[in-house]
């Protein structure tokens, strides 16, 4: 079985392209953040190169940009190709099957605007255990 989730953000600006025939392709790069510190206690990251086909490539090209988040499915798959030097290169993409823009857009919204202004928190009520229907 080969299938991959990554939750991560976005290193850089999606680049959509189209193939000769016509199929619109996506390609971005996601930065996941390890579970554990590195040894000066500082975050970890692995960058991963993420290929994405078709409609969902030109969503992907739309709505996300450098820093936002996003869960990836897909598939690793491995590559080759000859170098201008002939050289032979190897590459590890990500091809994604589902893309989900974990962003809210009043956040995106913030991001954009100059000016940020910030939501009061909401106080919860206590409620009485006697009351729960469990």
């Amino acid at each position: 079985m080969n299938k991959v989730i990554l939750v991560g953000n976005l290193t850089r600006d999606p680049e959509l392209s189209t193939t000769n025939s016509g199929v619109s392709v996506c390609r971005f790069s996601l930065a996941v953040q390890r579970r554990f510190a590195n040894a000066d206690n500082g975050p970890q990251a692995d960058f991963f190169n993420i290929v994405v086909w078709r409609a969902q490539a030109e969503s992907c090209s739309k709505f996300l940009k450098k820093g936002s988040k996003c869960c990836v499915v897909g598939r690793i798959q491995n590559s080759s190709y000859e170098a201008s030097d002939g050289t032979k290169r190897y590459t590890t993409d990500i091809v994604a099957d589902e893309v989900e823009f974990l962003n809210s857009r009043s956040s995106e919204a913030n991001d954009s605007s100059t000016t940020q202004t910030t939501k009061p928190q909401t106080e919860l009520e206590p409620i009485d255990d006697d009351s729960l229907p469990f």
